[in-house]
């Protein structure tokens, strides 16, 4: 089931016995726990009923004597296993424990009157245990997925549709190059954002880089903007720029930002098929035609030089093969330079 079926059918009041949410990614474990704990039950069912542990402050003992309760004065009591990963599940050899028959019996039969809810984060549970398959058939399991980086503005659009609210496609595509593929981090920033507007505006890209701090002019987007068409004048002000304002414009990011982009540069030399540019790079459609313009103006030996460079120049920051107390600001001045010339 996806996060959206669930949450539908936990607004209907629809439960199961168990629900295993696992995955590299938390944000939809988050949401759906979140939402489990607020809503399953009221605030007087809350004080006898409901139960948070956290999966290394706990054991299957514990949780399965809890979940064989009966619930006290409801229809339902919640127990919720949170960083249910670093649980210990018990062993499941041949001719298995007491233990893992104890734990296996549950999760076969489960209380219908328990919801239990483990919350398995950054990690896929291993399907190949009895356990992921007596869930499977005895309650809902769920697989928390990382949206790719070409997927991402397409998300941030269907994330403010939801709230009521429109974007722009080219604010939605900054917003992803800037915030990472961090969806709570996302979510947080779109949820700030829309405190400052109403829903007749349209999300554009000045409002975004007004309220999530991103210098209309002077970041490093601009800077890969103008890297990309070898535009000297508008590279040395941005840069000049980020030296003045090194708390804004860590050297860090800088380096990291350059690196995924002109990697992505490298890959897209090596493109057989450039209609596909956008899904094969990971990145969105709207961005395409930098990277075409970078590959123009940067042959396929200059990428590798840029690369070998801001390896060069990232160990210079942390300290390796630095010559005295030159500054990341000066460092960017010189590496710049090495990369336009």
């Amino acid at each position: 089931m996806s996060a959206s079926a669930i949450l539908k059918d936990l607004k209907a009041r629809k439960f199961k016995p168990v629900y295993l949410l696992h995955g590299e990614e938390p944000y939809y474990i988050d949401q759906i726990i979140h939402y489990m704990e607020d809503t399953v039950l009221n605030d007087m069912e809350k004080g006898f009923n409901q139960t948070v542990l956290y999966g290394k402050d706990t054991d299957m003992a514990t949780i399965l004597n809890a979940a064989k309760r009966y619930p006290m004065m409801s229809d339902y009591q919640l127990i919720v296993i949170k960083e249910a990963q670093d649980l210990k599940w018990g062993k499941e050899t041949e001719g298995s424990s007491k233990e893992a028959e104890f734990v296996q019996s549950y999760f076969e039969n489960p209380l219908p009157s328990t919801i239990l809810v483990l919350g398995f984060k950054y990690a896929n549970f291993d399907k190949r245990k009895r356990i992921f398959k007596s869930i499977s058939k005895s309650g809902i399991v769920f697989q928390s997925d990382p949206v790719r980086d070409y997927k991402l503005a397409q998300w941030i659009e269907d994330l403010v549709a939801e709230k009521g609210y429109k974007i722009a496609p080219q604010a939605a595509a900054l917003m992803a190059e800037y915030l990472g593929s961090d969806l709570s981090k996302i979510s947080n920033e779109v949820e700030k954002l829309l405190l400052n507007i109403t829903k007749e505006i349209t999300i554009d890209i000045d409002l975004v880089q007004k309220n999530i701090g991103i210098s209309k002019e002077y970041n490093v987007f601009e800077l890969q903007k103008a890297l990309a068409t070898k535009n000297v004048l508008k590279c040395n002000q941005i840069i000049n720029y980020f030296a003045d304002n090194p708390k804004s414009n860590p050297m860090v990011m800088v380096m990291a930002n350059l690196n995924a982009y002109f990697s992505k540069v490298l890959k897209y030399h090596y493109l057989q098929n450039k209609h596909d540019a956008a899904k094969e790079l990971g990145v969105n459609p709207f961005f395409v035609k930098d990277y075409e313009m970078a590959a123009r103006n940067y042959n396929l030996n200059k990428v590798f030089d840029i690369i070998r460079l801001l390896r060069t120049y990232d160990l210079k920051s942390k300290g390796v093969e630095s010559t005295g107390n030159t500054t990341d600001g000066e460092l960017l001045k010189e590496l710049l330079f090495k990369m336009l010339h």
